[in-house]
């Protein structure tokens, strides 16, 4: 988890930076509090924006539900809990932490790299991509025979002719090839790995 202080109640994340004073629904101004530091490892970062994002569809969800009903006539109102203001104000907090928090994760991934590989962590995110495609086009190429026999052709009258696909390259190659950049994602991943979990930066909420 983070280090610092983020307001959460009931498991629900609470406005960090801005707060109405008085009761709910009061319409007098929001003033700011101060922003409060916040120690994150990228693994921990993208926890906390995968909690954000469902912090703002409970919050959008309960909106949806609740900001009109239905009422028979002569019925006594009962109208649900429901501040279409407060509603925004929690929507606009969480887009800003998670603005924040995404671009100084992004900055950090462009800055910080992996001793091993010499990549910063940015670029073995894309590495690790292109890798992958690279070794599931080899995959397919050792796959296949040297020289397989496809069949009989007829080349004339009573004549027939046997038929075969050759590979135009090395199986043998593709097979290191193959193993290769096996170890190589291997490699990276398991830096990447390590880096996620025990690297930190700082962002102030």
């Amino acid at each position: 988890m983070p280090k610092g202080a983020f307001g959460y109640g009931e498991g629900r994340i609470s406005s960090g930076r801005l707060r109405r004073p008085g009761c709910v629904g009061d319409p007098a101004p929001l003033r700011p509090v101060k922003e409060v530091p916040m120690e994150f490892t990228s693994a921990s970062a993208n926890k906390y924006l995968r909690r954000l994002q469902d912090e703002k569809d409970y919050v959008l969800n309960t909106e949806l539900e609740r900001c009109t009903y239905v009422l028979s006539e002569g019925e006594a109102p009962e109208p649900p809990v429901y501040s279409y203001r407060e509603t925004r104000d929690k929507v606009a907090e969480i887009d800003r932490v998670t603005r924040i928090l995404r671009h100084d994760l992004h900055q950090f991934n462009m800055v910080t790299v992996l001793p091993q590989c010499g990549l910063t962590i940015d670029e073995a995110l894309i590495a690790l991509a292109q890798l992958s495609v690279e070794r599931d086009r080899v995959a397919e190429l050792r796959a296949r025979q040297p020289k397989v026999r496809l069949g009989e052709r007829p080349v004339g009258a009573g004549v027939t002719t046997v038929e075969y696909r050759y590979a135009n390259y090395d199986v043998q190659e593709a097979e290191r090839d193959y193993e290769a950049l096996s170890e190589k994602i291997a490699a990276i991943q398991l830096e990447l790995d390590l880096a996620n979990q025990t690297k930190t930066f700082e962002v102030a909420l």
